[in-house]
């Protein structure tokens, strides 16, 4: 076909889902995929990937989401640029990595590439980087940042923050860096060092890399997300890759903790058990309802099915050759949190702001969907926990992130609980971070 009639023929198929953009949202559909035990439709395939994204808009003057029944939201910053995590400080200095995806020359080739492309100019992926930390300060308490300042800059494409006693790790898209911190630096001057490398490349689909620290601070985990959407590149670039690394915080030496989970995000932990949780956004292209992205704990040494099976042992027949020795061996995850709802952030409630019945619990930022129909996601979510394990439904916190016309004001991504024990949501569309607390007429006692 020639090169014009096949990117018309794309943008033919691109327009017909984007048409139908305020459908209502299948909530008895919707809701079948959440949950320990969600309902798994059988596989749908298509020539072309359903598009469906919501067009970035950002947020009218003044206007915030929508909280709960019992809940209240203000803005703690905004004029932010992109901003995906945040971090806690000891003394309650918030940082926000302003961040977007590196170049990537070998990613999104061909058709489908020329689609993925489109999809994340109109939902506000395709700015430049800005590629540095910003620190926020809020030094009265009143809930909004009254400084904004860069903290640490020239980085590349980072994500994951952490900090063990004087030495603070970011996670580039391809590397580790140390820096020298000291309570109450509001900048970093000092040349990082880098503690290791992480798979990366020219292709590095999922250029996202997130860090936590073990209890003891003496490893680090860092999340590295697949190359591809189900194996399209080769099993030879997904080396190391879907898979959540330990490393050795001394030597800098890390080794495959647990794998098979296609993008895992938001590494956390749970505070009631102990072990490290994270979210997992899943493979597309097998129908609206499949497969749902889940959170999980991971295990040592566990294998969690991609790219040869999704939620446990259902086989991809997309895979060839196929691995049924690996499929013998995949984990179930423990929580589905819905199909293509970009499940990006991930954070335990430690703190004792909110309702006794939501001590232990999970907060998750769902970025939202881009190939569902109707759209999914685009919220924050609760999950009640009751020793060490999800103990009931999802509750939305923070909605409205969609307006009246299905353009997309916000779109969540990392969340974190604040000094006070508040939940920061970081909102990259809407450039700001929204700080949720109960409000006093709370009706999740």
């Amino acid at each position: 076909m020639h090169t014009r009639l096949l990117l018309a023929t794309c943008v033919g198929a691109l327009a017909l889902p984007l048409a139908a953009c305020n459908d209502p949202q299948d909530t008895a559909t919707a809701q079948q995929s959440y949950g320990a035990a969600p309902t798994l439709p059988a596989p749908q395939s298509s020539v072309l990937p359903t598009v469906n994204i919501a067009t970035a808009k950002g947020w009218p003057s003044g206007a915030k989401p929508t909280a709960a029944n019992g809940m209240a939201v203000n803005a703690f910053a905004t004029g932010l640029d992109h901003p995906r995590t945040v971090y806690v400080l000891p003394n309650g200095d918030v940082l926000v990595a302003e961040s977007n995806a590196p170049p990537k020359p070998d990613d999104a080739k061909g058709v489908k590439g020329f689609i993925m492309k489109q999809v994340q100019k109109w939902a506000g992926a395709g700015v430049p980087s800005a590629n540095r930390i910003t620190l926020l300060r809020d030094g009265d308490g009143d809930g909004v940042a009254e400084t904004k300042s860069v903290f640490l800059e020239k980085l590349n494409s980072p994500f994951g923050m952490v900090l063990v006693g004087s030495d603070f790790y970011v996670a580039n898209s391809d590397a580790i860096m140390k820096f020298p911190y000291h309570d109450g630096d509001t900048k970093i001057t000092a040349p990082g060092v880098k503690l290791t490398d992480l798979p990366g490349g020219t292709i590095n689909h999922h250029w996202t890399k997130d860090l936590a620290a073990s209890q003891d601070g003496g490893k680090l985990y860092a999340t590295v997300g697949s190359n591809s959407n189900v194996g399209e590149n080769g099993i030879d670039a997904e080396a190391n890759r879907a898979a959540v690394l330990e490393v050795d915080r001394a030597s800098g030496q890390w080794r495959v903790f647990a794998s098979g989970l296609r993008n895992p995000n938001g590494p956390s932990w749970q505070p009631q058990s102990g072990a490290l949780w994270v979210t997992v956004n899943e493979r597309d292209e097998l129908g609206n309802d499949l497969v749902p992205d889940y959170m999980t704990s991971v295990k040592d040494g566990a294998f969690y099915g991609w790219p040869y099976s999704y939620y446990g042992q259902h086989v991809d027949t997309r895979m060839d050759p196929q691995r049924p020795d690996l499929v013998a061996k995949a984990i179930a995850p423990d929580y589905a949190l819905g199909a293509h709802t970009a499940s990006l952030g991930l954070t335990f409630n430690t703190g004792n702001l909110f309702p006794e019945a939501m001590a232990g619990g999970a907060f998750v930022g769902q970025h939202g969907s881009w190939n569902r129909k109707p759209r999914a996601g685009y919220k924050v979510i609760f999950v009640p926990f009751a020793n060490g394990m999800p103990s009931g439904q999802p509750q939305d916190i923070l909605t409205g992130f969609l307006n009246d016309k299905g353009e997309a004001q916000g779109r969540p991504v990392g969340v974190r609980i604040d000094k006070q024990g508040a939940l920061l949501v970081a909102d990259d569309v809407g450039n700001a971070v929204w700080r949720v607390t109960p409000s006093a007429r709370s009706a999740m006692k």
